[in-house]
């Protein structure tokens, strides 16, 4: 993939990968900047569940602006590959910023703070995330200061009036969706 181009897109580095995505740093060539490219692993390209939460992922993120939320600029595909071209995001994990240690309370609260506005701006537009974790959320720095940005919106949820996906209203009966670590009982009660 390294030095392949894809849309207007170069890739010049992989950034990290897992099940449901591998993600490259690019250059847009056309803007002129780094973006992050994600595109669908190479054994479920063909997987039609896989790719309609693909594309759930990015028409729920790009369905929000907000500065805590990962900015989607677009979504393409070319001879096959389809790919989410979003905000290169440089930092850190929050379970990595974290690091076993405790955070000053002032930190938290502000951390926090800005994750719930967020996610109250994803439910102000009949979004649901679903999936908050650790890994979930990125902690980059802005002159030395944390800032959080919500990713991977993959599991999202649409309520009345948002359309991520034709199947995205409701959930499948007796379908696990989520990391039962981070579920709210509610939501595991309502996931099992």
């Amino acid at each position: 993939m390294l030095g392949r181009s894809i849309s207007h897109y170069r890739i010049l580095e992989k950034l990290g990968g897992g099940g449901m995505g591998v993600v490259y740093r690019a250059e847009d060539t056309v803007l002129r900047r780094s973006v992050a490219l994600k595109f669908l692993p190479e054994e479920i390209t063909h997987d039609k569940p896989a790719l309609e939460r693909f594309l759930r992922e990015a028409r729920a993120a790009a369905a929000l602006s907000h500065a805590h939320v990962c900015t989607v600029y677009e979504i393409g595909e070319q001879q096959g590959e389809h790919f989410i071209a979003m905000e290169l995001l440089e930092g850190k994990t929050l379970g990595q910023h974290i690091g076993g240690r405790p955070l000053p309370i002032n930190e938290v609260l502000e951390l926090s703070l800005q994750l719930t506005d967020a996610l109250e701006a994803a439910h102000e537009r009949g979004i649901i995330h679903r999936d908050i974790k650790p890994s979930n959320i990125l902690v980059t720095l802005h002159d030395g200061v944390p800032v959080p940005k919500v990713i991977d919106f993959g599991i999202a949820k649409a309520t009345a009036g948002q359309t991520l996906t034709d199947k995205t209203l409701f959930t499948a009966f007796e379908q696990f969706i989520g990391t039962p670590a981070y579920m709210s009982p509610e939501q595991a009660e309502m996931s099992g």
